[in-house]
């Protein structure tokens, strides 16, 4: 694409506002910004679209929206009339212009004769999965950037079955946006005249108490609960975001009585203003609750990321201080815990199953596999577990009790399709105040697992690599390791080489190849001698390469030091 030529293309466009027109005449005498900007548009993916807010063709902005939302409505009229009727679901997060951008994509929806059902205002992104699924939608469409920074924002899309788009569906959509003009081509219909005309419905409190109902299903032992509740503390932030509402009054419900949510950051604010990054990832950002937790004497913090799909969690310590739970040990402890619960309960299903992406611990499958539940790997994304899910159940072969990934994200219930931070923060809370009745923090709980089932650790390094180079250098980087696989990586011989691009998989130490079930997506696998497995992959939303080691030792100490060491070779990557 001739960047200049788009350039002036939009500089000329009439659909251009005058703020719009003086930011792009501001950059006139800059070609590398314009280049940035205008070089091609976002690439849509199974994930949809994600970028800074600005004006251009590779950012997010409201042309780029309305462009994405006629492509999605040409698939979804290929449906026919029944699809346009069931219609499409539209929620949005805390953003700086998600309102805006989620009414922009219903109006072209409704000029394309499809049904809207569009959220009153912000909602978790679980509770757009479930509104898919609850009124029985075509298609679902969530205006958010999950835990990216301010700048951030981004366009995912669901189909009917409440998940993430399938791929052969995006593909569709991105084979339309290259033959549609991004300002003659879009069909508009005035918001208020939609809403009129019944085309618009829009989404209240009615679809939170369905939502709700669901959730609290999950609940295995609310007497526990009930039998600390006046010693219980624990505090809670929603970083800003779209927690806000529905998490406290899911804790409320269980019978939580002590919670502490933190005054500033309760506050709705697409600009985050108390935190570098709305990431429950980043402990750096808990210092609020740390201080609040302290002052209050709370044991568990709580954190959900701003469009409410992820939740972090911190306990305190035998020395009184707050500890950092990993993504990875919060599946393991949930996890451990659901399956005990379940069985007091006596609600275990039969077949039970649990799943993970490739990239979350292995500690996973050795907690299912003891329990005698059967463990599956998925590609990374909630829409792989989904569809595992789906496969599985529809199949007899198994239930699936619990789908997670090492960043964060869990999936419970059968009413989403995505990861959903209400329903896990309601069960790591029930768990939480489980182990409190016992006199045991969630850091004593995850002690006891390491001591049962082994002393695993893992840790996720991400090589950054911004701008148009940094493209290239991601690309070249996987070519690299592709075409000339290590035979050794820091001092620990490689013995198998999988491919999940092709599926392929190499013995390093006969030279055979063999397949495996898992292919179709840009990932590289190295298991070592000594049982580490280290997996590379591009990021699918930052300009990152994302390394994962996983790995186990005799110790916690033997542990850290196999992910230290491999740490050298990530390190020498990016050199």
């Amino acid at each position: 694409m001739d960047f200049m030529k788009e350039y002036e293309k939009w500089l000329g466009s009439p659909a251009l506002s005058a703020e719009e027109h003086g930011e792009l005449e501001a950059i006139k005498q800059d070609p590398k910004e314009i280049e940035s900007r205008f070089y091609g548009p976002l690439e849509f993916g199974t994930a949809g679209l994600r970028g800074t807010m600005c004006t251009g063709l590779h950012n997010m902005n409201i042309h780029v929206i309305r462009w994405a939302t006629q492509g999605f409505a040409d698939v979804i009229c290929a449906e026919g009339e029944e699809g346009k009727k069931r219609g499409v679901a539209i929620c949005m997060d805390c953003r700086n212009h998600s309102a805006e951008f989620a009414k922009a994509a219903a109006e072209v929806c409704a000029a394309n004769g499809i049904h809207v059902r569009i959220f009153e205002s912000l909602r978790p992104t679980p509770e757009l999965s479930f509104a898919v699924r609850e009124y029985h939608c075509q298609a679902g469409i969530n205006v958010t950037a999950s835990h990216n920074p301010k700048e951030y924002n981004g366009y995912k899309v669901y189909w009917q079955d409440g998940a993430q788009l399938p791929p052969h569906h995006a593909d569709a959509i991105a084979r339309r946006l290259g033959e549609i003009d991004i300002f003659s081509d879009i069909k508009r219909m005035d918001y208020d005249e939609a809403v009129q005309k019944g085309i618009i419905e829009i989404l209240g409190s009615e679809t939170d108490e369905k939502f709700l109902k669901n959730v609290m299903e999950q609940v295995n032992d609310k007497e526990t609960v009930e039998r600390v509740s006046d010693s219980f503390k624990m505090v809670y932030t929603p970083f800003h975001g779209t927690g806000h509402k529905l998490i406290p009054e899911a804790l409320t419900r269980l019978g939580v009585k002590h919670l502490i949510c933190v005054p500033e950051q309760m506050v709705i604010d697409g600009d985050f203003p108390t935190v570098v990054s709305p990431n429950p990832e980043n402990p750096e950002g808990f210092y609020l609750a740390v201080d609040l937790a302290k002052k209050e004497g709370a044991d568990f913090i709580l954190g959900s990321d701003p469009d409410a799909d992820r939740v972090g969690i911190m306990v305190r310590d035998k020395d009184g201080e707050f500890k950092v739970i990993t993504g990875n040990q919060t599946g393991v402890l949930l996890l451990d815990y659901l399956i005990g619960a379940k069985k007091r309960a006596g609600n275990m299903p039969e077949k039970p199953v649990a799943l993970k992406t490739i990239v979350t611990t292995e500690m996973a499958r050795k907690v299912a596999e003891v329990n005698g539940l059967q463990c599956f790997d998925t590609f990374t994304g909630f829409k792989f577990l989904a569809e595992k899910k789906d496969k599985l159940e529809n199949s007899g072969e198994g239930k699936v009790i619990f789908s997670y990934e090492e960043s964060y994200g869990y999936m419970l219930g059968d009413y989403v399709r995505d990861k959903d931070a209400v329903t896990a923060a309601l069960l790591l809370t029930e768990m939480a105040a489980w182990y409190a009745a016992q006199g045991k923090t969630l850091a004593d709980a995850l002690t006891a697992l390491y001591e049962k089932y082994g002393y695993f650790a893992e840790h996720t390094y991400n090589l950054v690599m911004p701008g148009l180079d940094g493209l290239k250098d991601m690309a070249n980087l996987m070519k690299g390791l592709r075409e000339t696989p290590p035979a050794e990586i820091s001092g620990v011989n490689v013995i198998q080489f999988k491919d999940y691009s092709d599926g392929s998989v190499t013995d390093c130490v006969t030279g055979t190849k063999s397949a495996m079930e898992l292919s179709g997506s840009n990932v590289l696998r190295f298991e070592m001698e000594d049982g580490t497995s280290i997996i590379v992959r591009p990021s699918g939303t930052e300009p990152k390469i994302k390394v994962y080691i996983l790995t186990q030792g005799k110790n916690a100490a033997d542990a850290k030091a196999n992910v230290d060491k491999y740490g050298v070779w990530v390190d020498a990557l990016q050199k």
